[in-house]
């Protein structure tokens, strides 16, 4: 998985509820009644629902409150990596740079490393995420 890819699964899926065990199946009846066949299962419609906007800035400071604040996640993006525990080293950030097409001053620079917050945020707000203005622009 790429690292944008599994930043998005940290923030989208975090604290994410587990399904719900399936019922049992109810006892058959001790009746002497004729039984009729069974009958194959029809799968239930599938109906499409929207899911509601991920709100990334609670996720990401509930996060930061679990872990005792977080750095500057808001505009670091060596914050924001470790508070995702993930490599937040120069090789790392390169590597997300070319991943998101950001080629802002040289490479571990603050002006890259800026860019690079940015469109991280901005991507996770086209994917369905909801962004503050401040944190993408």
């Amino acid at each position: 998985m790429s690292l944008f890819g599994t930043i998005m699964q940290k923030i989208f899926h975090h604290g994410a509820a587990k399904p719900a065990p399936a019922p049992a199946a109810p006892a058959p009846a001790a009746t002497p009644t004729a039984v009729p066949p069974p009958q194959a299962a029809q799968p239930a419609p599938q109906q499409a629902t929207p899911q509601a906007p991920v709100d990334v800035e609670a996720v990401l400071s509930e996060m930061a409150g679990q872990k005792g604040g977080g750095g500057n996640w808001r505009t670091s993006i060596v914050d924001l990596l470790k508070l995702l525990d993930l490599d937040s080293s120069l090789q790392a950030r390169k590597g997300l740079a070319d991943e998101l097409g950001v080629h802002a001053g040289a490479d571990g620079s603050a002006e890259e490393n800026i860019a690079l917050h940015k469109a991280v945020m901005r991507k996770l707000a086209e994917n369905g995420g909801k962004v503050p203005a401040g944190l993408k622009d």
